[in-house]
């Protein structure tokens, strides 16, 4: 198909005469094409100018396509030798221009073809006067140790395209933002200074080619002040003097150019290698709502250096720079981009309508208003284009007089002018409400008498020692007491938040994203007023937050295998060993939050939120132990024979876990007789895997930058402290059918394999079912789960009536009975519930026994997991709160704090009485 049959629009001539005059020229045209011949004369001197000089190469839209044409000349492009250049580059440049602008003003192409075939143009330019450049340095012998080999890759010097080109979103008349760097490691030491002076020349006539006016034109302006410290440095730098001035001084500004930035010509694997190495500069790991501030700073830099005005009046408004113009919508994405990138790769792209889509498919913004931002981005750029075809200026500003916005108008292809502004001052508003929104401060409301005292009080906080940090927690205080007023008791509630503000080490990134995101203020103030714990956790680990407004944090929980999946894929992408510990650190306290706030909220109920604690330890124990084995293998070898699995017990074994339970762990290898490792530095096998256990338990318990996993207990392995901190599976098997303790075979039956080699944690699996079906001696097993009673209630904490864990008919009384019915019935089970209904199926229990003890044990259940959560001390019902208190009645189902007593103190009599009848009993009853 050729060009006219893609037209689906037209300008209308806003001088008829010289569109009649130019059509005339194209008599031989289908009319379709003559007709937007003559609507773009008519309406653009500048235009009708090329149509005159190009009228032979014009002729050719008559049998061939839009993009036939536009690659032919970029192919072109790139045949042109040295002495051809300066005429050839300015060549293409009038037929790309011109068929660009007849492909815009047809409709043939859409915005993001027109602005991409631009950018295509200036990308080739850029390469071929590059390279030609280069090569005639070379020649020169004026860069040491290249030769006609290295002018493929433009000797190691590489272009980055910035702002618009680095988007492929050029405008018509727009010029080109450059960053020229060169490769120092492509030179030795001796020769840096001749290299840079040589690529600093070649910059600068670069420039010359693309920018001088000559009587043919000229290609491209070309602006080089997006390289660092531009006022001091020069044209051309080494990649290296670039990454330390980023990594040092680089601002938020800097930071939102390279969203855009691109490699562009010469050597383009080193450009990207450039980038790659500044991705932590600019895509930050946690979210950086402190940018909004910074953009919004900047805006307003912008707009007073250009006397902008901030209302919206369309005679002489800056499309671009003015307000709701698109640099208002670029503003927006990139800022969002920036906050949100360093967490999330996806929206990390260049475009800006690419950007808006992934935002909204993220959930970062509305599908409406990543819908009306899109369409008035085009809509803006299709004005904007027409405004520098009209004469090939470089500007974005409305006409002044009614001539200018007439000849607008029917360049657009609107009979009626007033129709045309109607559209185009309603489009400017609604960009301007929504990014004004985004990015104004709120309002600093009225502050009750005493707030200025607390401010006073607080400005001693490590948060509050910067002005900026000040700035905008006055902003946000107003609403922080208005919220911490409505709650229960709002003293309780500013005292814990006061404790909360202190704890936090600074307040720039913190109070910014409260700011960008109100409900997580109402989020810190429930916590203030319900969980100290909670909130002082938050105050040492703020970048938790970030997991809240990531899009799915109040989703269903995935489950362990999801879990797991992502990640190991968290830790694969990092490279070394102390990285992978704090990314697996960072990670877990977000889901560990989740699951606290998920509680706190009423979203899922105790008995749910030690599932989930549960799932959470065994996602990390199984992305972690091949993390830990490589990192050891790396040193020692592969793990001789079938490896290691780890086995979970106690609570993580039953898979209930609470917000504070360590994890009780024991290690069991199969080394297949394999006496030793195979690595560069083996060791015995013993001694391989006793040292990968502990490897594994300072993986999970070691104190870094990011904190802490779970404190290991490994007290549980054969023959406990005394014995070695791993056990082979052999080892293991007979130590439990031969020697193991009642009290051991108890722990047992909540033993769970979590972790390792498949095969050997099936086996271990297949261990514990033998020695737990084996058929036990019940007056044995009766008198010594009596004789641990005792022991642990004399050792229990003697304390009030909610220490539900010790003591006569508490927690651990009730888990012993459980796991001893399982254990004389030969049950494999391992929730408490099950266990009891398997002591009522070998007659040990009767079931009015088996339900009274479980209705105990899930009161205690409840008040302990929900205690965990509000308070790290034991709970002492007088000083948690009204809100913690309110938290815990919801929790246990009862109206009031007296008719929990009763209840605690009749469930607990009860279980304790039931208990003592059943081990009073000498025999057991038969089967």
């Amino acid at each position: 198909m050729t060009f006219a049959d893609h037209i689906t629009r037209s300008p209308i001539p806003y001088q008829p005469d010289r569109a009649e005059e130019v059509a005339a020229l194209f008599s031989d045209l289908a009319e379709p094409l003559r007709n937007l011949i003559a609507g773009t004369a008519g309406c653009s001197p500048y235009l009708a100018g090329l149509l005159h000089q190009e009228q032979d190469w014009v002729m050719g839209l008559k049998t061939r396509s839009a993009d036939a044409l536009r690659d032919t000349v970029l192919s072109d492009l790139r045949m042109l030798s040295a002495d051809q250049m300066k005429y050839g580059l300015r060549q293409a440049k009038r037929r790309l221009a011109l068929l660009a602008a007849l492909a815009d003003l047809g409709g043939v192409w859409p915005l993001e073809t027109v602005t991409q075939c631009l950018t295509d143009l200036a990308d080739t330019a850029t390469d071929v006067a590059l390279k030609s450049l280069v090569g005639a340095e070379i020649a020169r012998g004026k860069l040491p140790g290249l030769t006609e080999d290295d002018i493929a890759t433009a000797g190691g010097m590489s272009v980055l395209a910035m702002g618009k080109m680095g988007a492929g979103e050029l405008n018509y008349s727009s010029d080109i933002d450059l960053i020229c760097l060169f490769d120092e490691t492509r030179f030795a030491p001796d020769d840096y200074m001749d290299a840079r002076a040589s690529f600093v020349r070649i910059t600068r006539r670069l420039v010359a080619l693309l920018s001088d006016v000559t009587q043919d034109g000229y290609v491209f302006r070309t602006d080089l002040r997006l390289r660092p410290d531009a006022s001091v440095t020069p044209v051309c730098i080494a990649m290296e003097t670039a990454e330390r001035y980023y990594e040092s001084v680089g601002r938020t500004w800097e930071r939102a150019a390279f969203i855009k930035a691109r490699p562009c010509a010469g050597d383009i694997d080193a450009g990207h290698a450039f980038l790659e190495r500044l991705i932590p500069f600019v895509w930050r790991k946690h979210l950086d709502f402190a940018a909004i501030q910074d953009a919004h700073d900047m805006r307003l830099r912008i707009r007073d250096h250009k006397g902008l005005r901030d209302a919206i009046e369309l005679s002489g408004h800056n499309m671009k720079l003015g307000a709701g113009g698109i640099r208002e919508i670029e503003f927006f994405t990139q800022t969002r981009q920036i906050i949100a990138g360093g967490r999330d790769p996806a929206l990390r792209v260049r475009g800006t309508v690419e950007g808006l889509a992934c935002l909204e498919q993220a959930g970062w913004i509305d599908t409406e208003v990543a819908k009306t931002l899109t369409d008035a981005y085009r809509a803006h750029r299709e004005v904007e284009h027409r405004l520098q075809m009209i004469g090939d200026a470089q500007t974005h500003d409305l006409p002044t007089n009614d001539e200018g916005f007439d000849r607008l108008a029917r360049f657009a292809g609107y009979i009626e002018t007033d129709d045309f502004k109607a559209q185009l001052a309603h489009r400017l508003g609604v960009v301007s409400d929504l990014t004004e929104e985004f990015f104004a401060p709120s309002d600093t409301g009225t502050l009750r008498p005493d707030a200025a005292e607390y401010l006073e009080k607080w400005r001693s906080f490590p948060a509050l020692r910067s002005p900026r940090a000040v700035e905008i927690f006055k902003r946000l205080f107003p609403d922080i007491l208005s919220r911490l007023d409505a709650a229960a008791k709002p003293d309780e509630a500013l005292a814990e938040f006061e404790r909360f503000l202190s704890g936090l080490p600074a307040g720039v990134q913190v109070f910014s994203l409260f700011e960008s995101n109100p409900h997580l203020t109402q989020l810190i103030v429930d916590i203030c007023a319900t969980s100290p714990a909670l909130a002082a956790y938050l105050a040492h680990n703020a970048g938790v937050l970030d997991a809240v407004i990531g899009g799915s944090f109040f989703s269903d929980w995935p489950g362990q295998h999801v879990l797991t999946v992502e990640l190991s894929d968290i830790l694969v992408g990092r490279d070394d060993y102390e990285a992978k510990l704090d990314a697996a650190r960072r990670w877990q306290k977000e889901w560990h939050f989740r699951i606290g706030v998920h509680h706190l909220r009423g979203l899922i109920s105790p008995e749910e939120a030690g599932v989930e604690y549960a799932e959470l330890a065994g996602a990390v124990l199984q992305a972690l132990f091949p993390v830990v084995i490589a990192q050891f293998a790396g040193n020692h070898g592969n793990p001789p024979g079938r490896g290691a699995m780890v086995l979970g017990m106690g609570s993580l074994g039953a898979d209930r876990l609470s917000a504070r339970s360590d994890l009780d762990l024991i290690v069991i290898y199969d080394a297949a007789r394999v006496e030793a490792s195979d690595g560069r530095r083996p060791l015995p096998t013993r001694t391989y895997f006793a040292r990968l256990t502990q490897a594994l338990v300072t993986a999970l318990s070691a104190l870094t930058a990011e904190g802490k996993l779970y404190d290991v207990d490994m007290r549980l392995r054969p023959s406990g402290q005394a014995g070695p901190v791993a056990t082979s599976l052999s080892s293991y098997a007979a130590y439990q059918q031969d020697e193991a303790w009642v009290w051991e075979h108890l722990a047992l039956t909540r033993a769970r394999a979590v972790a390792g080699a498949a095969d050997l944690m099936a086996d271990v699996d297949a261990v514990r079912a033998s020695v737990l079906t084996i058929g036990h001696d019940r007056t044995k097993v009766m008198q010594e789960t009596a004789e641990m009673r005792q022991r642990l209630l004399a050792a229990g904490r003697v304390g009030s009536i909610w220490a539900v864990k010790d003591g006569p008919g508490g927690q651990q009384d009730i888990e012993l009975m459980a796991q001893a019915g399982a254990l004389m019935s030969g049950s494999q089970t391992r929730a408490v519930s099950d266990q009891l209904r398997a002591g009522v199926v070998l007659g040990w229990l009767s079931a009015d026994a088996a339900e009274a003890l479980e209705q105990a044990y899930r009161l205690f259940w409840k008040i302990r997991q929900t205690s965990r959560l509000l308070t790290d001390s034991p709970l002492d019902v007088a000083q948690l709160g009204r809100g913690g208190v309110d938290v815990l009645l919801r929790d246990t189902d009862v109206g009031s704090l007296s008719e929990l007593e009763t209840a605690l103190v009749k469930h607990r009599k009860i279980a304790a009485d039931r208990i003592e009848t059943v081990l009073a009993q000498t025999q057991p009853r038969a089967k």
